[in-house]
């Protein structure tokens, strides 16, 4: 199945609420701090999203703290 990718930036209270969520729901993330990551920012730039936190799934994206949005895009999902 498809990887889960959580793309944050340092100190946001909506990116340390989605860490949070995935955690409590035992979903295993990577996280991208697109301040230090040159390449996880142009993940974003390229597909212009201009914030955090944001939530990759395969090659699907979830903008913001979208807790329904999320819940649909990782319905079904297994490692």
């Amino acid at each position: 199945m498809s990887s889960i990718t959580v793309y944050s930036t340092a100190l946001s209270a909506p990116c340390e609420q989605m860490k949070a969520w995935l955690t409590h729901h035992e979903y295993p993330f990577t996280v991208r701090d697109v301040m230090m990551d040159e390449e996880a920012g142009e993940v974003l730039e390229s597909r212009n999203i201009r914030s955090t936190p944001v939530l990759q799934v395969g090659d699907q994206f979830v903008v913001g703290l979208d807790l329904m949005a999320m819940e649909q895009l990782l319905d079904g999902w297994s490692a």
